[in-house]
Order: structure tokens, then sequence, then C-alpha cells
């Protein structure tokens, strides 16, 4: 591991496995298909990342929670949190796999930032080969490639930690990033580091009604196809909100790009219409996400209704939504 770190910290950049054998994303348990899966945001009032983190009890309140609807969970970055995750589901034997995330920041714009790249790459490696029961694939970065990133990245930069991560474990490995990353030209080079591909579709964020949704998905999701026929393409990130803000309007505001119903009649008919794709298609699908985050879009310095902290089919108190109870009643009819 000194040796990776000191590549790492010089800017070395490993070669490209020659010939590249990509590995296959198997999200299978008991030999049985769990693509329909679920982003996993751990933190609750009074905690996030980097701060305050939840006790091993509380990761076990969520994952009972999770497990008996999804058994494949994202999370986002390899840190003491995530660790404490996988402890948890293998110390249980939880029916759970796991796409672990490295959450990479820009290092060029803000060069003491590159530290913590480093060590979320060294973490990610450790805990992929101790858990490689659990964790299924490995995200380097997520959002660190489209034009509007508030975290933009070199691309050399996160391809030599793609390729630390990839030549030092037996996952699968990919980045994750929006459709309009994908859809890009210069987005092919980053393609072939890759054994899959993740991106992030997101109806709401892109001006769609609930009766667009999900033909605009699904078209949006086949050009990506259609671009890399040889790579398999997993959607990372889609759901609905169920409050936003529509007075913080601007360039990229949540008041002026969300178009649609916003609510939880709404998000109970998207949870309809995401399962039926998702389940028809077989196409692994991380809905976004499990429970509401108050930490998110500014945390207690922005207003209750941001969207950031509404994403979940849960609220933070780990109660189910009437918009995700409707659902279920939905699927037992």
């Amino acid at each position: 591991m000194e040796e990776i770190q000191k590549h790492l910290e010089t800017g070395q950049t490993a070669e490209k496995e020659n010939p590249f054998q990509p590995r296959q994303f198997n999200p299978y348990l008991n030999d049985q298909w769990i693509g329909n899966a679920i982003s996993y945001g751990c933190y609750r009032e009074g905690q996030e990342p980097g701060k305050k983190g939840p006790t091993k009890a509380e990761i076990l309140e969520d994952l009972n929670i999770i497990s008996k609807y999804w058994n494949l969970i994202r999370v986002y970055n390899a840190d003491d949190d995530a660790e404490r995750v996988l402890e948890v589901i293998v110390e249980n034997k939880l029916p759970i796999k796991m796409m672990l995330g490295i959450w990479l920041s820009n290092e060029v714009k803000h060069p003491e930032q590159k530290a913590g790249n480093i060590t979320n790459v060294l973490r990610g490696i450790e805990l992929a080969n101790r858990f490689k029961d659990v964790i299924v694939g490995v995200n380097v970065g997520n959002e660190a490639q489209v034009f509007w990133s508030w975290h933009k990245m070199n691309m050399d930069n996160q391809i030599r930690y793609v390729r630390a991560i990839r030549n030092n474990t037996t996952v699968p490995v990919t980045i994750a990033d929006d459709y309009n990353f994908w859809n890009k030209p210069e987005a092919t080079r980053m393609a072939a580091e890759l054994d899959f591909i993740v991106t992030h579709i997101y109806p709401l964020w892109n001006g769609k009604t609930l009766d667009s949704a999900i033909p605009w998905m699904d078209s949006t999701f086949k050009d990506i196809q259609a671009r890399y026929p040889e790579k398999q393409i997993v959607l990372g990130e889609t759901g609905w909100a169920t409050t936003y803000n529509p007075e913080k309007t601007g360039d990229g505001e949540q008041g002026s790009l969300i178009k649609g119903d916003v609510g939880l009649e709404a998000q109970a008919t998207y949870l309809k219409l995401h399962n039926e794709w998702v389940n028809a298609n077989k196409i692994t699908t991380f809905l976004f996400e499990a429970f509401d985050e108050p930490w998110k879009g500014g945390g207690a310095s922005s207003p209750p209704n941001e969207v950031e902290k509404h994403w979940g089919v849960f609220y933070e108190n780990r109660t189910p939504k009437e918009s995700f109870q409707q659902y279920l009643e939905h699927m037992q009819k």
C-alpha cells in the first residue's frame, strides 16, 4: 500500500491492463437478481460526513429496514462510516451487497484536496479486498466530470485513481456521472478505463413532468447504451423528491429547473412507474434514496424545504413516507 501511495502522491499513473479484460458487474444474491437497488446515505439529524457518523446500532436499524425491500445498496465514500456499514452487514449476516464509492474532489483548483483523495482511494482498495464477499463494484468518483460539477476533476487525475483501484482489487470498477457527461465525445476516453458505466438520469432535475418522466429516462438511457454498445450500463441515480424550494431560482437552481409536481403523491406515482421500468427491463438501477438527509444542501444554514434534503422514501426518523406506503399497497394488489 505504501508503494501505491507513493505513486499517487508523485502523480504517477499506472499502466492500463493490456489486453483490457472487463470484469462483469453481477448484482446477484443466492442466484437472484438484486439490481432493483437503493442509494444509502446513513446520516441522521446532527450527523454528516467527516464530522459525525452513525453508530453500529443505528446502521443496523437502517439495514434491517432496507433489506426488507432491497438487497443492493450504494454508498458514496470509503471512510469510517462505510467500514461500519460493511462490518454490520458481515457481523449480522445481512442479505445485502454494496457498490462502494470513492469520493474525489478537485485537486487542481484545491491542491489541499489531493491528500484526501489519496486517502479515500487507499481506503477503498483496502475495503474492497477485505469485504470482497459484500462489495460487488467500486465507483471511483461521483459526478466529477459533468460540466456543472462543483468538484469537477481533471480527467487524467481521475483516471489515475481508477487505475489504482482497478490494478489493486479484483472487483469491477467504474465512475458515476450524469448522462450529460456520458453523451459527450470526451467521455469515451474515460469509458475505455472502466468495467461498466454508471450514469445518473433525473427526470425531475431535467424539467420533466410525471407523464414524461419514464419515457424520457428510458430514451436517455438507451442513448447512452447506443454510445457504448460494448459496455454494461447501470443507472446509478434517479428518483423523485417530496419537497423543494420554488423560490431558489437562477442558473442550475431547483426553482428554475424543476417543472413537475413535487410531493408525496408525485413520489408515489413515480415509484410505481420507476419499479415497473426497472423490473421489466432488468436494468440495475439505484433509486435515490432510502432516507432523507438533513445535512444535505447546506444543512442547518439552508431552508428546511431545500430539495436535497427530501429525496428519501423514508423520513429522517426512519418512518416510511406515505408515498412509499402507497407504493407498497399498489404492489400488493
